[in-house]
């Protein structure tokens, strides 16, 4: 049998970005807020948020965090209140900021932060918090209601929205006019990769503004760094390989929809939903990155290698969430019982844009198996 692989990105081909690749050798500028970047953002600006708010293009998602936390925190803040069921990018952004992670516990369906744990601990801890971090959980629209009135508290909200890019609400696209900043991530890995970079985008232009300052150092007009920088430019090889997956995007947005659509047909045809098996409660038309599901008992890394002896390459994000790992075991926390929950019982399935009905339907078979084995 051959095996199934986690992830297999699928960047677009070279044929697809030559055509900018030949205006990159005519104009030469590779980097620094080229043409190439120019239009990439405005493209973006235009056919996703429908010319609301601004944007500015990132190396990576990581960076992006930085920059849009350090623009946005409360300068006497100590605290980055977030969720602890989240990659570990989201706690190292506010570490390098120079603030404490503070993590809060989950909600039990669409997994994204609490907001009623969330609502006592602002008020617990007051001033001493810096900065609002949530995660938009595998690329799900999380209401930003409660953060927008958040925003216009005085309270900076910073989204970490790694996998929303395309996603869609009622509103249009995945926060368009929030009033904070959410970053969306185009590493490979994304249902939008390019290979590596990122998007910060608000509906405050003035701090976009900032945010690409701070990203070329610091420098407005001369040479002078007035703001803490850094080098965030995304490359214009990238935004070449933006422009062609811009060309071809609603393409991939179609085949990740039908194959989500073929792993719940076929959990529902092996009864797994009766049986306990559960996946997001998600909000909104999304760009699937990966499908997890939540096994009935728990021990998820039992049930990963039994998988794996089969030759179905999984994962299990997050576990362990980040207030189990060494470098946050320290930081301060709310209850965490349904990360914890989620947590040990999360399985991430194999997803790419060319796995076919019949690679889904073994590997929804010898999940049914495996819970069979425990019985």
């Amino acid at each position: 049998m051959k095996p199934i692989p986690f992830l297999r990105p699928n960047v677009v081909k070279c044929e697809l970005y030559l055509k900018y690749l030949l205006q990159i050798d005519e104009n030469r500028i590779y980097s620094n807020y080229g043409p190439l970047n120019d239009t990439f953002e405005e493209r973006i600006l235009q056919e996703f948020f429908e010319g609301e708010g601004a944007v500015s293009t990132v190396n990576n998602a990581t960076i992006g965090l930085m920059l849009a936390i350090s623009e946005s925190m409360r300068p006497n803040g100590r605290y980055a209140l977030m969720p602890s069921f989240t990659f570990s990018a989201t706690p190292l952004a506010a570490v390098w900021c120079g603030l404490e992670p503070y993590f809060i516990d989950i909600h039990e369906d669409e997994w994204s932060m609490n907001v009623d744990i969330l609502e006592d601990t602002l008020k617990k801890l007051g001033d001493q918090v810096a900065v609002v971090v949530p995660y938009a959980t595998f690329g799900t629209c999380i209401d930003l209601t409660y953060y927008n009135d958040l925003q216009k508290k005085g309270i900076p909200v910073v989204v970490d929205a790694a996998a929303s890019f395309g996603a869609r609400d009622t509103y249009g696209h995945f926060g368009k006019g929030f009033l904070g900043s959410i970053i969306y991530s185009f590493h490979a890995t994304k249902g939008f990769g390019i290979g590596e970079g990122g998007l910060v985008y608000s509906g405050d232009q003035t701090l976009i503004s900032n945010v690409r300052q701070a990203g070329n150092f610091g420098y407005k007009e001369s040479k002078e760094s007035t703001l803490k920088g850094l080098n965030s430019k995304l490359s214009e090889y990238m935004a070449a390989i933006g422009l062609a997956t811009l060309d071809v995007f609603e393409q991939k947005v179609e085949s990740r929809k039908q194959i989500k659509k073929w792993y719940l047909e076929q959990m529902d045809k092996w009864n797994l939903f009766e049986k306990g098996w559960r996946v997001q409660n998600c909000s909104g038309e999304l760009v699937t990155q990966l499908l997890s599901v939540l096994s009935p008992q728990g021990e998820n890394h039992q049930i990963i290698d039994h998988l794996g002896k089969q030759g179905i390459e999984t994962r299990c994000y997050f576990s362990p969430p980040c207030h189990r790992q060494k470098q946050f075991s320290s930081s301060n926390q709310s209850t965490m019982y349904m990360t914890e929950c989620i947590s040990d019982r999360i399985i991430s399935l194999p997803f790419w844009e060319e796995i076919d009905r019949e690679h889904v339907k073994q590997i929804v078979k010898a999940l049914a198996n495996t819970l069979h084995r425990g019985e």
